[in-house]
């Protein structure tokens, strides 16, 4: 590959680099995958990159691949996951494990059996990028630190882009341009339409977009926290972080986006970890939030970890105060340089400090520092960033306002495109947006929701202009969908699908001499099934009613997205009968470390009957442990989730205890000792 690493220093001329066929602006997994389906197609491409390193989220710590159905995933994108399965097929590449330990612990969604692997470290994605680009460098060349001129970096004659142009002063021509940046300030520049922030529901006939104060469940405070800077005084302030005006109604939209955070990848290794360190900015009144959380008895270990091969993690953000800076990234979509990169810099000092705060800090129980003193920042990855990661997760930014919004219904298939590019199967999924303070007084987060869909098809005309604004450019990232349907499509492996379609629709629009917006799909179709891309397969829409509420059941009721969670991470939807908004699953896997426990508020003491829903099918645990704790101890019951519930095929009981008045008793699920997936959807308690 023809690696340029230019100077951002002013030049007193202005090179204008050789013309190519296709420019692409960002050197995203999307922007890796249509620079090089341009020149497998024939074509030459110039992969202009504003950092020093390529491959944004994929090879900066996401190494847990998000997807749900992987059978949705073709093309360049299945090819590069087959490269991880290549890359760790030779045993020179495990270091501080053999492969079979790893797939022995099943922690990871990887079977070991098939040609494809899912997870990976940095490095290892960073490798397998650079030899794809390899074997197409005749035809791509790689620009590295070059950004956008922000004032005049898109030239253009009519609907037609020219040119753009760097703050150092370079140009690059070309026939077609296309935007994978994350950020979408090519798309911005050249006058499309875009959207920042969420609509409200009303706007594409949604029901989960705009505020969610009510469905916010996950990722919650689990115990009353006091928001204000002395306790219970509101004249003395807020804690940072937290909003104190209204946030409007459930359902109305905004300009607030969803959480960013680092996808750290820690290890276990002694001789691999680095401790975490104090910054030597520390505020403690930044970290007062989480540490009145864990006195308040919320011993949730507040991240998640998943394993990577050679006892490494990609850790996400978990539980109610964790790794996502919530509320501090609504300034980033339109923002200059300089003030993104304070913001990415705030978001650094933040999620350091809070793990110092999690591993250090006296006021942490001793349970919670030992778990997150056992992980620390792996010391050969990351090296020329101190070990940390170089890309923030900047899960939305603009979207794309194009010749088709992706929506809600799109994701549960109750509207089917004819004119897909490639495929979306994960679930309509929102970190949360704000913390706000409730009329009671105290702190809750707002904006998390994660709905099932179904496998479906991305419109072509979502990754395309409005006619007439901009006939020669192409957005595979920040493409054109609403908020909560963005929430399913924006995956790395869906941006890499997303990225070869966009090629291989600018290399047809060259060869045709046509728009983007007016080329044959027919054309389009036929060359992105020969090149592996998978464009729909057969799944029925999500159904419209197969929940049931609460008040049906009855009696107290406590649904597992009120439940306290250690583990039970997937989320399923499809087994109908289940209790509000859908159900969890151990995914068979991390026997004996997952559990759901469920609190019920009783108005009175007494004697009650307890029963758990669960949607039985034939791969359910025949064996489930389910602890309850009442007034006279604890009892254990072994359930059979194979088989359908005693009542109603809905409710199975437990047996009758007596509970005292309020929150003193709970009922608790443990997938230690099962084989087959454990289900948790909900608990109920019954005066007798």
């Amino acid at each position: 590959m023809k690696r340029l690493i230019v100077s951002c220093l002013v030049l007193i001329s202005a090179p204008v680099f050789a013309a190519h066929d296709v420019v692409v602006y960002g050197g995203t997994s999307g922007g890796i995958t249509a620079a090089i389906q341009a020149a497998r197609m024939g074509k030459t491409a110039v992969l202009i990159e504003p950092t020093n390193f390529l491959g944004g989220l994929t090879t900066g710590g996401l190494g847990a691949t998000d997807i749900g159905n992987k059978k949705a995933i073709g093309g360049m994108s299945r090819e590069f996951y087959g490269l991880v399965h290549r890359y760790y097929s030779d045993p020179a590449k495990w270091k501080n494990q053999t492969r079979e330990e790893y797939f022995a612990k099943k922690h990871h969604g990887n079977s070991g059996a098939e040609d494809t692997m899912w997870t990976f470290e940095p490095h290892a994605a960073s490798e397998i990028y650079d030899g794809m680009l390899q074997a197409v460098a005749d035809k791509v060349t790689v620009v590295l630190g070059e950004r956008l001129d922000l004032s005049k970096g898109v030239v253009k004659d009519g609907t037609r882009i020219t040119k753009i142009i760097m703050e150092s002063g370079r140009e690059f021509e070309g026939k077609m341009f296309i935007d994978a940046s994350y950020e979408g300030d090519l798309m911005a520049k050249a006058g499309v339409s875009y959207a920042v922030g969420r609509e409200a529901n009303s706007t594409y006939g949604e029901t989960i977009n705009g505020v969610q104060k009510v469905k916010t469940v996950h990722h919650q405070f689990i115990k009353n926290v006091d928001p204000y800077i002395k306790p219970g005084d509101p004249s003395s302030g807020v804690l940072p972080g937290i909003e104190t005006g209204e946030i409007g109604e459930d359902g109305s939209g905004d300009r607030k986006l969803q959480a960013y955070n680092f996808r750290m990848c820690t290890t276990d290794v002694p001789e691999n970890r680095r401790d975490w360190e104090k910054p030597a900015n520390y505020d403690e009144r930044w970290f007062e939030l989480a540490l009145r959380n864990v006195e308040a008895g919320d011993d949730r270990i507040s991240w998640a970890p998943s394993w990577m091969p050679n006892r490494k993690t990609d850790t996400n953000n978990n539980f109610a105060v964790s790794s996502d800076f919530i509320g501090q990234n609504f300034d980033y979509p339109e923002a200059d340089y300089a003030t993104r990169a304070k913001i990415v810099k705030a978001h650094e000092d933040w999620q350091k400090g809070l793990m110092w705060t999690y591993a250090h800090h006296p006021r942490v129980p001793e349970k919670i520092r030992a778990a997150f003193q056992k992980l620390g920042l792996a010391k050969d990855e990351f090296t020329d960033n101190g070990n940390w990661p170089r890309q923030l997760y900047v899960r939305e930014v603009r979207r794309l306002v194009g010749g088709y919004v992706m929506s809600e219904k799109n994701c549960k298939r109750r509207e089917i495109v004819e004119d897909s590019v490639g495929m979306g199967a994960y679930n309509m999924d929102s970190h949360n947006v704000q913390r706000y303070i409730t009329k009671e007084g105290f702190v809750r987060n707002e904006g998390d929701i994660q709905i099932g869909t179904r496998p479906y098809p991305i419109s072509y005309r979502s990754i395309t202009p409005k006619p007439g604004e901009c006939s020669n450019l192409l957005i595979p990232v920040c493409l054109s969908a609403s908020h909560i349907a963005y929430g399913s499509i924006r995956m790395e492996p869906v941006f890499m699908v997303m990225g070869q379609s966009a090629a291989t629709a600018a290399v047809i629009a060259i060869e045709t001499g046509k728009d983007l917006q007016q080329i044959d799909y027919a054309k389009l179709k036929e060359r992105l099934l020969a090149d592996g891309q998978v464009l729909d397969f057969e799944s029925p829409p999500m159904p419209e009613n197969v929940s049931i509420s609460k008040e049906k059941l009855g009696g107290i009721v406590v649904d597992d997205m009120e439940a306290e969670l250690t583990g039970f991470s997937s989320i399923g939807h499809t087994t109908p009968g289940f209790v509000g908004e859908g159900y969890r699953h151990d995914g068979d896997t991390a026997k004996g470390e997952q559990r759901a426990r469920f609190t019920p508020e009783l108005p009175a003491a007494g004697a009650y009957r307890v029963a758990i829903t669960y949607g039985a099918l034939a791969n359910r645990s025949a064996a489930v442990t389910v602890v309850i704790h009442h007034a006279d101890g604890e009892s254990t019951v072994m359930v059979n989730q194979k088989k359908k519930a005693a009542e109603k095929d809905v409710l199975q009981p437990l047996g009758v205890f007596r509970f005292e008045r309020g929150r003193a008793g709970w009922l608790e699920i443990r997938n230690e000792g099962s084989r087959g997936h454990v289900i948790v959807d909900a608990a109920q308690w019954l005066k007798q």
